[in-house]
């Protein structure tokens, strides 16, 4: 009864005529943004960062949640009208969506989507209302071993989950950790990689460094294959469902949220597995089989509706550990801590108001992102018309621009080109951008709180497994890295066996 009292005084804060219109510019922006060609929610988020120093926190935040849902719709839109997903999160919905689009059921597939993304948000809101202040009051006893144990799952997760080895994995884990690094250490004051620039001994800003990474690195990778891609968008008239089609998704719409939900919420999950588990899902139960790879109406509702319900996944480790589980909640934790705020879990008694203003925002945001966006569907298909080279050319402009108003330094430029420089270098040899982007930012928490863990048990290692909850999290680590030689060994154990019978 508690969580319902605080979220109906959210809503009266979300609800106040400001924050409705910063709720309503973000989801605008956000689809607006996102539904242009290789531009995903973080980077959206990330070039529209800058955009939001001048408001006040909860405004900021109720905006960025706009940002969020927005430009995930704007993703769907891209995929299945250009079969171009602007995030791995969007692949799925190209693999039946975009055969739709080339059949002529372009409206069915971007109605499909916006009410899923619609029902997903709803249900993994609802979801984090429930569980997001029993978290955090379960968190409140968690030590300085039992955070360093939950970082070090977020590191071994999130490079194993993503990007095509883990050894990529693992080098972008250590670049993001390397530019942790750059700064004044917290406890001697020793500068460390700041090559004698006084200007440097702040650190790099995490605003910088992820548009550097997403903004730059994404304009220079698509600058250098300009020529060799290229794309045409399907028309679409107005978006609607027959009510065969509305038969055939209602229960894909309600499956993916129980998917996505838990996904969401766990280190590292994000949304590209539980996508791929819903389409997977989905593809089983279907009446349907024939139609699969030729534009099934399921294999859009349910991925896209799981995509949604991770979203609101992410909040929960986000608002209660501090976690980022994706790239989004990582640019947004950097946005909490530009404010001077801290997520974890004290943050529902020490900025209550904002919390729940930003949880009621949410479902405000939702019901936005389906009347504006049904309608303006169209509008939306037209944009995929900007020539590449003057939509690139405005990204890198926008990313100097915010980058310097982070600091009014010009070295901040500097610093912005060379971390773009870098995030060209990943993307050219496959390295994942999201490792990168957590090293960053939980690098120096985690150092703080191993020296805090180590401290407490005079330097022994002991002391950091001398919980029931680091040991706990460390046999998951473990089983996450030993899982692929296990799997081998079971393997080869039955093809032995298959051979003896």
């Amino acid at each position: 009864m508690n969580a319902f009292s605080s979220l109906m005084d959210g809503f009266g804060t979300a609800l106040t005529p400001i924050n409705l219109l910063w709720a309503a510019v973000g989801v605008l922006l956000g689809t607006a943004i996102g539904v242009l060609p290789g531009i995903g929610p973080a980077m959206a988020v990330a070039l529209l960062l800058p955009v939001t120093y001048g408001l006040e926190p909860t405004g900021a935040f109720i905006m960025f949640a706009g940002i969020y849902y927005g430009a995930m719709f704007g993703g769907s839109t891209t995929s299945i009208l250009l079969n171009t997903p602007g995030e791995s999160a969007a692949v799925v919905a190209a693999m039946e969506g975009n055969p739709m689009a080339k059949s002529g059921r372009g409206a069915q597939a971007l109605a499909a989507a916006a009410i899923g993304h619609f029902a997903g948000g709803m249900i993994g809101t609802v979801l984090l209302v429930a569980l997001a202040p029993k978290v955090a009051d379960l968190a409140v006893d968690i030590g300085a071993p039992d955070y360093f144990a939950l970082m070090v799952l977020a590191f071994i997760a999130v490079t194993s989950v993503l990007g095509s080895s883990r050894i990529r994995g693992l080098a972008s884990l250590l670049i993001g950790l390397t530019l942790g690094l750059v700064g004044l250490d917290q406890m001697t004051g020793q500068q460390r990689l700041t090559f004698g620039s006084l200007q440097l001994a702040d650190g790099i800003d995490v605003v910088i460094v992820a548009v550097g990474l997403f903004a730059i690195g994404e304009a220079l990778w698509v600058a250098a294959h300009l020529r060799r891609t290229s794309g045409r968008a399907i028309p679409v008239g107005r978006p609607w469902l027959g009510r065969q089609d509305v038969k055939r998704t209602w229960k894909s719409w309600l499956r993916g949220p129980l998917i996505g939900f838990p996904f969401g919420a766990i280190p590292a999950g994000g949304a590209e597995i539980p996508t791929f588990l819903s389409y997977v899902t989905e593809k089983r139960l279907s009446k349907h089989k024939d139609e699969w790879g030729k534009g099934a109406i399921e294999g859009v509702a349910g991925p896209e509706s799981a995509s949604s319900a991770s979203a609101a996944g992410t909040l929960v480790s986000m608002l209660t550990l501090g976690l980022p589980t994706t790239a989004v909640a990582a640019v947004m934790l950097a946005a909490f801590q530009q404010y001077g705020i801290q997520p974890g879990p004290l943050l529902f008694e020490r900025e209550s108001e904002l919390v729940w203003g930003l949880i009621a925002s949410l479902f405000v945001g939702m019901v936005l992102l389906l009347a504006l966006n049904l309608p303006l569907a169209p509008v939306w298909a037209k944009l995929l018309r900007v020539p590449r080279p003057y939509l690139y050319a405005g990204i890198l402009f926008f990313a100097a621009v915010g980058a310097y108003a982070v600091g009014g330094e010009a070295l901040d430029l500097v610093v912005l080109l060379i971390i773009g420089l870098i995030g060209f270098g990943m993307r050219r040899y496959g390295l994942p951008v999201l490792p990168a982007v957590i090293g960053v930012i939980l690098g120096p928490n985690a150092e703080q709180q191993l020296r805090r863990a180590l401290q407490i048990s005079d330097g022994s290692v002991s002391g950091l497994v001398d919980t029931p909850f680091s040991v706990s999290v460390y046999a998951v680590v473990a089983l996450m890295v030993l899982w692929p030689l296990l799997r081998k060994l079971a393997r080869g154990l039955r093809n032995s066996r298959r051979t003896v019978s």
